[in-house]
């Protein structure tokens, strides 16, 4: 989970100052724990623990209606269509990025993209061989309207609090998808 919650809030705008929200039953929080936002870039967080998934949903689609927002995160597993088709308008509304975390990316859903993510180990630190280097995800595009699936190493560059290729190709640019902003919308 600490994956992929850090590609998802690479997502976000860099120059966007609205707060993240992370909307999720009690107990999600109670597994994974809260981000630490002094370690993720100053980012302000919103968090919402909620007794229900019907309860998330509904907080998700006004927080991202309300344009309040940069980000919308939803630790929501079997949302229907119509659920997210509504949460893809709000998003669109609300020139905000919704995301949900599902455990599983099985069902129809209105999302944009959707996403695979999973940790893998660190390359060694250049300065010092005992050292772990820059945090590396594994990122697969399982599903985009209008886009290749495709398999990308990225990894977090600690200054910027951003992910970049890892791979051979990352003195090449950016791999669509992989740096900045997503534009408003549903991803899972």
């Amino acid at each position: 989970m600490a994956a992929t919650l850090l590609f998802a809030l690479s997502r976000r705008d860099e120059a966007d100052g609205r707060p993240v929200l992370i909307a999720a039953p009690r107990s999600w929080f109670g597994e994974h724990g809260k981000p630490y936002g002094p370690g993720l870039g100053g980012t302000a967080f919103l968090m919402t623990p909620t007794s229900t998934p019907a309860e998330a949903l509904w907080v998700l689609e006004q927080a991202l209606r309300s344009g309040a927002v940069a980000l919308a995160l939803g630790a929501i597993d079997g949302a229907t269509l119509a659920q997210t088709r509504r949460l893809e308008f709000a998003a669109r509304h609300g020139q905000s990025t919704g995301v949900l975390l599902p455990r599983r990316l099985d069902g129809l859903s209105a999302a944009r993209r959707r996403w695979r993510i999973a940790a893998t180990p660190s390359a060694g630190d250049p300065f010092d061989t005992k050292a772990p280097g820059p945090s590396r995800l594994d990122v697969e595009l399982v599903r985009g309207r209008g886009e290749r699936p495709g398999v990308w190493r990225l990894e977090q560059v600690d200054e910027t609090h951003r992910l970049r290729l890892a791979d051979g190709l990352a003195d090449r640019g950016a791999a669509e998808g992989a740096e900045g902003g997503a534009a408003a919308g549903l991803a899972a």
